[in-house]
């Protein structure tokens, strides 16, 4: 799924051939920061959560999904349970992530795990160039949830 465009799209990487994917899986697969999320029935890998470790007990999440999978909760499952698991065996405090804010299904699966938007960006970020080489600046929204919103409502 990381060679298809539409899933980089708003990542810091462009598509990648099938040999860097297989690398890149295997990276993934060694790196505490990353779970990857696959098919109960087959075992077929469809995207990845990551998790990582920030200051003040605070824990950045994100996610990418091969887009044939998307709209049929898998992300939204797999995010709750690892939002679950930082609140409650990594004691996290504060879970944040961002995102592009032409990103819609990525801002909306924040709000559905009743992540609260608390920041825009203006033009705070560029992964991409335009073709004379300059970057293209995207605006980010902000998000956050805390332990106590999680035990009362999440």
């Amino acid at each position: 799924y990381l060679s298809d465009p539409q899933v980089v799209k708003f990542e810091p990487y462009g598509p990648q051939t099938i040999e860097q994917c297989r690398i890149e899986a295997s990276k993934r697969a060694e790196h505490p920061a990353f779970y990857a999320v696959c098919l109960r029935d087959n075992g077929r890998l469809i995207g990845n959560l990551y998790l990582h470790p920030s200051e003040f007990n605070t824990w950045e999440l994100g996610f990418v999904f091969n887009c044939r999978f998307q709209g049929h909760g898998y992300a939204s499952e797999s995010a709750k349970a690892l939002v679950d698991f930082a609140f409650g065996q990594l004691s996290a405090r504060r879970i944040i992530a961002s995102c592009s804010s032409e990103n819609e299904r990525s801002w909306k699966l924040l709000e559905r795990l009743g992540m609260r938007r608390e920041g825009f960006l203006l033009k705070n970020v560029a992964f991409k160039k335009d073709p004379q080489g300059n970057p293209i600046w995207l605006d980010s929204y902000l998000y956050a949830l805390l332990d106590s919103e999680w035990k009362t409502g999440g």
